[in-house]
């Protein structure tokens, strides 16, 4: 079972993921904000009150009420050493019964980002999914032109699964995504030819 009534907490080498809380409003909206040029390029337009505190408050709800629910599990990513924010990731619409799978999408603030941050987030979170949720498939999706964040994929395991037209709206235009996933016993590309 999903274990959805426990308070999720991963650690990693060097950082805490664990759900939003309302004393990380001041932190999050700094990061976004100076962040801002660095984002948006990747991510659906931002709301008007994106970086307001009563954005941030529904987004905690939202983030309580989905691990409570089982249909999802925010993520802050907070380095230990200096409890700073680095960024977030989410593993979202999860589903259950024959599929057994989940999506993920993250994001990092501009000056943490090629630190090996995220690749620590992405393998932290795909292990929980595969030996704590039992999950059997982890994918994920963005711009063709993202090479860093498909590097990042190809580097946690995910493989390249095709091109979804018209994925999701981007800075305000449909874009089309190519999407990766990530398989917990993933045999693409090996043969049992003996």
């Amino acid at each position: 079972m999903f274990g959805s009534r426990k308070k999720v907490k991963l650690e990693t080498e060097r950082m805490t993921l664990r759900p939003p809380m309302h004393s990380d409003f001041r932190a999050w909206a700094a990061l976004r904000h100076d962040s801002a040029a660095f984002l948006t390029p990747w991510e659906p337009t931002w709301a008007e009150d994106h970086l307001s505190r009563k954005g941030f408050t529904n987004r905690v709800y939202w983030a309580q009420r989905s691990i409570a629910n089982g249909n999802a599990v925010p993520l802050f990513l907070v380095r230990r050493a200096d409890e700073v924010l680095l960024g977030a990731i989410t593993l979202d619409n999860i589903r259950r019964g024959p599929a057994q799978a989940g999506t993920t999408g993250y994001w990092i603030g501009q000056p943490y980002a090629r630190n090996g941050y995220m690749k620590e987030a992405i393998e932290a979170v795909v292990h929980y999914a595969f030996h704590t949720l039992d999950l059997s498939r982890i994918e994920a999706g963005c711009l063709p032109e993202n090479t860093p964040s498909r590097r990042l994929l190809e580097q946690c395991g995910y493989k390249y699964e095709g091109v979804a037209q018209s994925y999701l709206q981007i800075n305000g235009r449909w874009r089309n995504h190519v999407l990766y996933a990530n398989l917990r016993s993933d045999r693409r590309g090996k043969t049992d030819v003996g």
